[in-house]
C-alpha cells in the first residue's frame, strides 16, 4: 500500500484541494494512505490561518485525508524555501511516506526538476547575484537570472503552484529523503487569485476575502456546508489585532527589527520608519514594500515581530511531530510511525514532558503563538480559544 504525503495549509480546505485527494487515490489505488503535513495557527505568506489548525485538520479528515501533522510556526510562517523544508522534513521523519505529491501548472516534474538543477548550479547564483544587485526583487532576480540560464524554461517559474512545487523539490535534495516526487495538474482559480468567482475550484484567497466581508451567501459547491459553518462559527482575522501590531512594532528598535527572519539593514530601516507613520496594516506595508523587498516577504516579519519570535528561535531542524488528527486509517499509520519516526510524536499534550530540553522550548513558542492566535478571534470575547496544552487531536 502506498503512502502519499502533501504539503498543505488549507486555509480553507476547499474543493480544490478535494480533488487533489481525489486524484492521489485515482492514480495511486483506493487503499492508499494520505498524510499530510499542514500549517498550524500562522501561514506562510504571513498572516492568521481562516481557523484554528484543529479545524482545518478535521475539514482535511473529511475531505480525504487520513493523518495531519503539523508544521509547526517556525517553518510555517517563513519563506518558501523554510515553508518546504518544514513540510517536507515532517513528511521524512514520520518514516511511512513513499511519494511526496503536489500540485503544480506544469502537471509535469521533469520541467520542474530542471529549473531545480539550474538553481543549485554556482552559474546561477551569480546570475542572481547580478539582477539582485540592480534592484530587482528577489522573485523577479530568480526568474531573469534561470531565463538567463534556460531560456523559456524558466516561464515555469511564473506560476505560484509550480514555484512550490520547485521548492518541494529542492527540500527533498537538501534533506536527502527517499521519497519519490509526484505532480498533479493544478485545475481552476490560481493559488492567489481573489478574484475567481466563475471557476470551478476558486482560490482559498477568494473564499477568505468572503469570509472577512462577512459574504452572507453560501460558499458551497466550493465547501462542504459544515466546514462553512465551522469557519463562520469562529473565523480570525489579522486586522483583529491591527493597533496591537502597530504597538508591538513601534516599541521596537532598530536593533530588534535585525533579529527576525530574511531581514536586512535597508528593509530593518524601512519598516521601523513605516511603523511609526502607518495608521493601518496595509499602509505600513505599502510604506515598506520597494521593488526589491516584496509584501510577503514584509508581512512575514511583522507577523514575527508580533508574535516575538526571532531568526534565532528556530532551529536547524525539527525536533518533533505533533498530530492534529487522524481517521481510522491514520490511526494505522500512527502504530506503524512507533517503529518508523525519527522523531518524538506527540499524538496528547501529556507526551510534552518527555520532549528534549530544546523541543520543549520550541513547543512553548508554539503553544504562545495559539496564545496570540486567540486574540485574531473575530469572537474572541464569545468564548475561550483553544490551548495547545490541552487540545487532543481530532478523530473522524
Amino acid at each position: 500500500m502506498h503512502t502519499i504525503g502533501i504539503i498543505s495549509e488549507y486555509n480553507p480546505f476547499h474543493s480544490g484541494h478535494r480533488y487533489q485527494l481525489e486524484e492521489v487515490r485515482k492514480t495511486f489505488g483506493p487503499d492508499c494512505a494520505i498524510v499530510c503535513a499542514m500549517s498550524g495557527n500562522w501561514v506562510q505568506r504571513g498572516d492568521v490561518a481562516i481557523t484554528d489548525k484543529w479545524a482545518r485538520a478535521e475539514m482535511a479528515l473529511h475531505g480525504g485525508a487520513d493523518l495531519v501533522l503539523e508544521i509547526p510556526t517556525l517553518w510555517a510562517a517563513s519563506s518558501a524555501e523554510t515553508f518546504a523544508r518544514g513540510g517536507v522534513s515532517v513528511l521524512d521523519a514520520a518514516g511511512v511516506v513513499d511519494t511526496l505529491c503536489f500540485g503544480s501548472e506544469a502537471g509535469q516534474v521533469e520541467p520542474l526538476q530542471a529549473v531545480v538543477d539550474c538553481l543549485d548550479s554556482p552559474l546561477w547564483r551569480n546570475r542572481l547575484r547580478h539582477h539582485l544587485d540592480k534592484g530587482l526583487s528577489f522573485p523577479a532576480a530568480r526568474h531573469k537570472a534561470t531565463h538567463d540560464l534556460l531560456g523559456d524554461q524558466a516561464d515555469c517559474l511564473r506560476h505560484p503552484n509550480n514555484n512550490l512545487g520547485i521548492e518541494y523539490l529542492r527540500a527533498m535534495k537538501a534533506v536527502g529523503t527517499s521519497m519519490a516526487a509526484y505532480t498533479i495538474r493544478r485545475e481552476g482559480a490560481a493559488h492567489d487569485d481573489a478574484q475567481d468567482g466563475e471557476q470551478v475550484h476558486v482560490s482559498a484567497s477568494h473564499l477568505r476575502a468572503r469570509f472577512a466581508a462577512h459574504d452572507p451567501k453560501p460558499m458551497t459547491p466550493h465547501m462542504r456546508a459544515e466546514d462553512e459553518i465551522e469557519v463562520r462559527a469562529d473565523p480570525a482575522f489579522l486586522t483583529e489585532c491591527e493597533r496591537a501590531i502597530l504597538a508591538k512594532l513601534r516599541s521596537m528598535e532598530p536593533k530588534d527589527y535585525a533579529l527576525l527572519p530574511d531581514s536586512s539593514e535597508g528593509l530593518c530601516d524601512r519598516l521601523y520608519a513605516a511603523a511609526r507613520q502607518a495608521r493601518s496594516l496595509e499602509e505600513l506595508y505599502d510604506l515598506t514594500k520597494t521593488k526589491r523587498y516584496t509584501h510577503a516577504r514584509i508581512r512575514r516579519m511583522v507577523l514575527w515581530a508580533f508574535l516575538g519570535l526571532t531568526e534565532a528561535d528556530r532551529p536547524n531542524a525539527l525536533p518533533y511531530l505533533r498530530v492534529l488528527g487522524f481517521t481510522e486509517r491514520g490511526q494505522q499509520i500512527l502504530k506503524q510511525m512507533k517503529t518508523t519516526a525519527s522523531l518524538p510524536v506527540i499524538v496528547k499534550p501529556a507526551h510534552i514532558s518527555k520532549l528534549s530540553p530544546e523541543a520543549q522550548r520550541v513547543f512553548q513558542l508554539e503553544a504562545r503563538c495559539t496564545g496570540m492566535y486567540d486574540l485574531c478571534r473575530y469572537f474572541f470575547q464569545r468564548e475561550p480559544g483553544k490551548n495547545e496544552y490541552t487540545e487532543n487531536p481530532v478523530r473522524v
